[in-house]
C-alpha cells in the first residue's frame, strides 16, 4: 500500500482525537474540581494571558522578518543558508516579548494597588 494514501486518512483522525482529547481532559478536570467541592469558575485564565502570547508571537514575527532580512542583504550566499540566525533571533525577540509583557503586568498591578 502507498503511504501517501494513509496520509489523508491519517491527518483527520488524529486532529479529531488531538481535539477530542483537550476536551475530554478538561471535562473531567472540572469534575475533579467539582468533587472537591472547589469552583471551576475560578480557575479561568489570567487576564493578561492574551497580551503575553501576542507580545510573544509579535516577537517571533519581528525577530523572524528581521533575520530573514539580514540573510538575504548581509549574509547571502548562493547554495548557503543560515538557520544559526533564524532561530537565534526568533529566541531573542520571543523573550523580548515576554519580557514585555512581563513589565506591561507590574506597570499594571503598581496601578491597581
Amino acid at each position: 500500500m502507498d503511504e501517501g494514501a494513509l496520509v489523508p486518512i491519517l491527518i483527520p483522525l488524529g486532529f479529531f482525537a488531538m481535539i477530542f482529547g483537550i476536551f475530554y481532559i478538561r471535562n473531567r478536570e472540572r469534575m475533579a474540581m467539582i468533587e472537591r467541592g472547589m469552583d471551576p469558575r475560578l480557575n479561568l485564565p489570567q487576564p493578561h494571558t492574551n497580551l503575553r502570547w501576542g507580545l510573544l508571537l509579535i516577537g517571533c514575527g519581528l525577530g523572524l522578518l528581521l533575520a530573514y532580512i539580514t540573510d538575504v542583504t548581509l549574509m547571502h550566499r548562493e547554495g548557503e543558508d543560515n538557520p544559526a540566525i533564524y532561530f537565534s533571533l526568533i529566541a531573542i525577540f520571543g523573550g523580548l516579548g515576554l519580557f514585555i509583557s512581563y513589565w506591561v503586568d507590574m506597570k499594571y498591578l503598581e496601578k491597581k494597588k
